[in-house]
């Protein structure tokens, strides 16, 4: 049987050409913000993907249908959708929605394998998963996916909810390079910075598709990170991120809240307590994120 890929007519048309195009997830319309924001945050992520003369290409599954470069009513849908009703979609998930006529929304994990399948190079979206706080043996599949699945992520580093120092072993294992956006520290999520040094800061998006062309000439099965702070003007005071991001961990833990919903959980929760503070840095760094995913695919395509 074909595997249920439908890439629409723009997308197929600019992969064909050589033209650059960048996946998008949709996890964060279904389960990331709240409506409308959600939907705002979407195709403001696709206009800043264009603005930087870029296709983009929102993935989700559509009654088990896996779709490249969903339309802004199917966001519409999936957005006003109760998030009960679509299956968050990571690697292990792709066949059950598929097989099932699901409604699915891809994780990092599960966009990287279907842009892959696409063959889109460059993949943007606001944060990673990582290792959660205080549970080491937690381990987000978005991070063994970059060790076996040759797609570039750009984002915030991983989402600062969880355990950053530990994230980037689990990552160094994987063999992942981590590229800072015009940075030499890891970012984190709301934050502009840590402490934590990644592998190599790049100033440009030229620089950045310099690195990933040699990967690619080397026959690296890897993917690689790129880093990117968020700007300036929406970001967060690290210790008030942090206070809120530890009393919302300890309310998870008391409402028994884990597994693939304790990220919604805290990342809802850090927003009431920063009263809205939190949302409007998440929203900020996932458009931009979206403009530097398409300078650096755009980069790309001129190698």
């Amino acid at each position: 049987m074909p595997i249920p890929l439908t890439i629409n007519a723009e997308v197929k048309e600019a992969l064909k050409s050589g033209s650059p195009v960048v996946a998008l997830e949709s996890t964060l319309i279904t389960h990331g913000l709240p409506y409308p924001k959600n939907v705002e945050t979407a195709l403001a992520m696709e206009e800043a993907v264009r603005d930087s003369s870029a296709k983009p290409a929102t993935i989700a599954i559509l009654e088990g249908q896996i779709t490249v470069g969903i339309t802004p009513a199917n966001i519409e849908a999936l957005a006003r959708m109760p998030a009960q009703d679509v299956r968050k979609c990571s690697r292990r998930d792709l066949a059950i929605a598929t097989a099932m006529g699901c409604y699915g929304a891809t994780t990092v994990a599960g966009t990287m394998i279907i842009a892959q399948m696409a063959g889109i190079k460059v993949f943007a979206t606001g944060g990673i998963g990582g290792v959660h706080r205080g549970q080491p043996h937690d381990v987000s599949a978005d991070l063994s996916e970059f060790g076996r699945t040759p797609v570039t992520v750009v984002s915030s580093g991983a989402k600062s909810i969880l355990d950053l120092p530990l994230t980037l072993e689990v990552l160094e294992t994987n063999g992942v390079p981590i590229l800072g956006y015009q940075t030499d520290a890891l970012p984190a999520f709301y934050s502009a910075r840590t402490d934590l040094p990644i592998d190599q800061r790049v100033e440009t998006a030229a620089e950045a598709a310099a690195v990933i062309r040699a990967s690619d000439d080397l026959g690296a099965q890897n993917g690689i990170l790129v880093a990117v702070p968020v700007p300036r003007d929406k970001e967060l005071d690290a210790a008030t991120a942090e206070a809120a991001i530890m009393r919302a961990t300890q309310e998870a833990e008391a409402a028994g809240v884990g597994g693939k919903d304790i990220t919604p959980f805290v990342l809802s929760r850090v927003s009431e307590l920063t009263e809205g503070a939190s949302m409007a840095a998440n929203i900020a760094l996932l458009v931009n994120n979206a403009r530097v995913a398409g300078e650096i695919a755009l980069a790309l395509s001129r190698l």
